[in-house]
């Protein structure tokens, strides 16, 4: 046994593999979650605040966001949708097979990474790192595109902390409640989730702005691993190995 500290350079194991599981099991269904959801706001392409929408007997709400009047009412092409041809019926099948995926895997991740402690060892982030100070330096490090080298590449640095927290802590749960808030036999038997989120149109519309963040997510997610080195960062996943990036000083 040793307890030298690796270096850049090393080859060392990063991700068990429950993380990298998850990790691509969620990619997936969430692709198809997102792919299938813009097929059914095609159906209706509005979003409002409040309980009915436009479904007020007389006084319909005003919508926040309207997007019938793009591409003839049908604002998100079949390229990018699940089925790729007008069909609510079959996006909602699509849907709700795999929110069930979702919940599924989300559940037994969280377990799991709470039993093994990769939650409060890896994810959680220290007192210290909350400091305004420390925070505006991992974001002037980021913006110089200056990544974490040696050892310190082993650990998630606060942003990432704070990003992936948002998603397994915010996003994914909220999107989860506001589509259960949209069930009609959901709504009877907790009646609740209607008014924790003030109305089902309201929760229709946290729905897509959490799904819009997730796509966010994604976009930042993605071009930090290239940035960072694509090979590296897939194989890592893939793997679970992962090469230390080298001090800029000895790079060859």
């Amino acid at each position: 046994m040793t307890d030298e500290q690796p270096s850049g350079g090393d080859l060392v194991r990063r991700h068990a593999w429950p993380t990298r599981l998850w990790h691509w099991l969620n990619a997936v269904t969430v692709t198809v979650l997102l792919m299938s959801g813009l097929m059914i706001f095609n159906a209706h392409p509005r979003l409002y605040w409040g309980h009915y929408g436009a479904d007020a007997r007389g006084h319909p709400d005003p919508a926040w966001l309207d997007l019938a009047h793009v591409n003839g009412g049908i604002p998100f092409p079949g390229w990018i949708t699940i089925p790729s041809y007008y069909s609510l019926a079959d996006a909602r099948l699509w849907h709700f097979a795999f929110a069930w995926v979702l919940v599924t895997a989300l559940t037994l991740y969280l377990l799991w990474s709470l039993l093994r402690g990769h939650l409060r060892r890896d994810l959680a982030p220290r007192l210290a790192e909350l400091h305004p100070a420390h925070l505006w330096h991992h974001i002037m490090e980021h913006a110089r595109l200056r990544f974490p080298t040696g050892a310190a590449a082993l650990h998630y640095n606060v942003l990432q902390k704070l990003a992936y927290g948002s998603v397994l802590f915010v996003l994914l749960p909220v999107v989860i409640l506001t589509g259960l808030t949209m069930s009609p036999a959901l709504d009877a038997g907790w009646p609740w989730l209607v008014e924790l989120f003030g109305g089902r149109q309201s929760a229709r519309s946290i729905h897509f702005l959490c799904a819009a963040g997730l796509v966010l997510f994604f976009l930042v997610h993605i071009v930090m691993v290239v940035l960072a080195g694509p090979i590296n960062e897939v194989r890592s996943m893939l793997t679970g190995w992962y090469r230390l990036p080298r001090d800029q000083e000895v790079q060859p």
